[in-house]
């Protein structure tokens, strides 16, 4: 599949058939592997107004994905590689819930689907995620909120690493 690339962190499978394999996998591999925010996505939807939007995204580990929820969408994906866990908080960023997945385990589950707009984030275990994420359209730029119990994304690096340390200790006493 020839990609389009849209951003830095962006691709898009071009045409109105699209097939991933294990090609894309690796391109993806390799490229989230020096992007700066650690994480890049393939779109196969075209325009942010689709009202279906379903993705491949790459993440690594060390990537900071602030907690944020997003009303009047669902949201699912599938696990194609790595073991994560979603972490999902109440406004006031407590711990809801915590939805542990896995690509290839026998206990783990390896979907998940979320149809109302609760926080949420993700904490990585393994040296890379991939997943298939299908949510509703459009795509509203502003339409995303944040929670205000993390750090921004523009924190400072020592900042966003205490908190994910901080969380990864609250979820291991959740589970």
């Amino acid at each position: 599949m020839n990609l389009i690339k849209k951003t830095s962190e962006v691709y898009l499978a071009p045409g109105p058939i699209a097939a991933i394999g294990s090609r894309e996998i690796n391109f993806l591999r390799q490229e989230v592997a020096i992007n700066q925010k650690g994480r890049l996505r393939i779109n196969f939807h075209h325009e942010n107004s689709d009202p279906l939007h379903e993705m491949i995204i790459a993440i690594r580990p060390d990537s900071y994905i602030r907690p944020h929820k997003h009303p009047d969408k669902s949201e699912a994906f599938h696990v194609i590689y790595g073991v994560v866990d979603v972490v999902i908080f109440e406004d006031d960023g407590t711990i809801r819930e915590v939805v542990s997945l896995a690509a290839k385990d026998e206990i783990k589950a390896f979907y998940y689907r979320m149809s109302r707009p609760f926080f949420h984030t993700l904490i990585i275990y393994s040296d890379l995620l991939v997943v298939h994420e299908i949510t509703n359209g459009p795509f509203v730029k502003d339409g995303t909120k944040f929670g205000s119990f993390a750090p921004k994304e523009s924190a400072n690096a020592s900042t966003i690493t205490a908190w994910k340390n901080e969380l990864m200790e609250r979820v291991e006493r959740k589970i």
